[in-house]
């Protein structure tokens, strides 16, 4: 359990890190959308032990939500 959330943490350290440098040329909505559909997708990944389905899922629903973020 405890190096499950280790490499969480450090898969979705590495997923902000390259959102952000990969975006250099998105408008913040697209990047906002970007940054929710990784973080959605460790999420998921985290909640379902790396199902695909709640991997898939959670970068849906963190990629409409990143969308929405201050639109």
């Amino acid at each position: 359990m405890k190096m499950t959330y280790r490499l969480a943490q450090g898969a979705m350290v590495l997923v902000m890190l390259f959102s952000v440098v990969s975006c250099s040329g998105m408008s913040r909505q697209d990047k906002n959308t970007a940054i929710g559909a990784g973080i959605g997708a460790v999420g998921g990944a985290v909640l379902t032990g790396g199902g695909t389905v709640g991997t898939l899922g959670g970068a849906a629903i963190g990629g409409v939500i990143g969308h929405e973020i201050k639109k």
